[in-house]
């Protein structure tokens, strides 16, 4: 009998795999579009509000602490996105905020070498919230047991991002675009870089490649100060390609912006410097010529759909988001998108490394395509089947 429960609980043998396990590739991933945006948003089971709510208030806390600890604009824009990678993966009752901002920005610091202890993040974050004479020093011992659980939680961070240590500083190309186009720098070119700070609050880094933010805040900057903006459209203007970029992810940039400004302005930077008629006029604007040249909302997209399992919609009524949702109640439970998959196509969760499998991380997609094509044949199970012909003795 013992044979037999040592194979029930085989996780191998239930999911139908023989021999070892073939281990999970995770491929970092760059850039992920919109629409794995919303699929990761969908299966953590986080509401448009809520979410946004936490990623403004999670890159706010960066920012603050950032700023008491003079660190440079670089570990920032590391910070952050190490942060939004992280909230695609987990669910957000599993942690807190501030705990998954605290163990961004404390990778981030040491990605690019502004080396700081954990306890000096929590304890420069103590010292903004309390009066000079109530602020402790690094050593107290009120950090301790919250330092230990932000250096757990550093090995999620970078499980999430995939250890992808590539990083994007678009500050640096605003100010030579300004300096290119002959902007203003006092006025265009400040509300540019302030710009491109305020672009981290959005899901705009995760999509969009360093040219496109710089021309997005440069050209919002330029509209907002009322600025010569012939100088950035036209035949003398940008050219796109020589950025390597196109006018329709630049416009989704600045739609992605001008989302956060009508939306989120206490939490921004210069939202509160300008009316919000002025946001609503330049989008406004944004929306006719989105319009006369037939782009969508998204660079990437791909419409999915409605299935009604065979049954046709009652007077024509589409599925609701509230009918969505019931749909997919079990998609809590479910495996987040950007999860490693083995070569059987197996998913497992980023937290639980090595429960079932060895995680690897790749940063070339085409190596981890190719090795999963020459594992995959030897977990394949193939039977054959014989007809035997036997002969029963006759009973006398």
């Amino acid at each position: 009998m013992a044979p037999a429960v040592a194979q029930s609980q085989n996780p191998l043998i239930e999911n139908g795999q023989h021999g070892p396990h073939p281990s999970f590739i995770q491929v970092a991933k760059p850039y992920v579009f919109e629409q794995k945006l919303q699929e990761c948003m969908a299966v953590t089971g986080v509401t448009e509000a809520k979410e946004g709510n936490l990623r403004t208030q999670g890159v706010a806390w960066i920012d603050s602490v950032r700023k008491a600890l003079q660190l440079p604009v670089r570990t920032y824009n590391t910070a952050v996105v190490y942060y939004h990678k992280f909230r695609l993966v987990h669910v957000d009752n599993e942690y807190s905020f501030i705990d998954a901002a605290a163990a961004a920005l404390f990778t981030a610091c040491k990605v690019e070498d502004t080396l700081k202890k954990s306890k000096e993040i929590l304890c420069a974050a103590h010292n903004l919230k309390v009066a000079p004479s109530e602020q402790l020093s690094a050593d107290d011992a009120l950090f301790e047991n919250h330092s230990k659980a932000i250096i757990g939680l550093e090995r999620l961070m970078l499980e999430a991002s995939g250890f992808d240590f590539r990083s994007r500083y678009p500050q640096k190309l605003v100010l030579k675009l300004a300096k290119l186009y002959e902007l203003d720098r006092e006025t265009v070119g400040k509300t540019a870089y302030n710009i491109c700070i305020d672009i981290y609050r959005t899901f705009a880094p995760l999509k969009q490649t360093t040219s496109t933010m710089a021309i997005a805040s440069v050209e919002l900057a330029t509209r907002l100060c009322e600025a010569q903006l012939e100088l950035l459209q036209g035949e003398d203007g940008i050219d796109y390609n020589r950025w390597s970029t196109t006018r329709q992810e630049v416009m989704e940039t600045l739609f992605d912006i001008l989302d956060l400004y009508t939306h989120h302005r206490g939490s921004t930077i210069i939202g509160q410097d300008h009316p919000i008629e002025s946001f609503i006029a330049i989008r406004i604007a944004l929306n006719g010529e989105s319009s006369a040249h037939g782009y969508s909302r998204y660079t990437e997209e791909i419409k999915k759909k409605h299935t009604t399992n065979g049954v046709k919609a009652t007077n024509g009524i589409k599925p609701t988001k509230e009918n969505h949702d019931t749909r997919e109640g079990k998609a809590k439970s479910a495996s987040p998108i950007l999860e490693p998959v083995s070569a059987t196509g197996a998913r497992g969760r980023v937290g639980e490394r090595g429960r079932d499998g060895t995680v690897r991380f790749m940063l070339d997609p085409e190596r981890a395509r190719l090795e999963k094509d020459l594992v995959e044949p030897f977990f394949k199970v193939e039977e054959e089947e014989y007809e035997v012909e036997v002969e029963r003795e006759r009973h006398r």
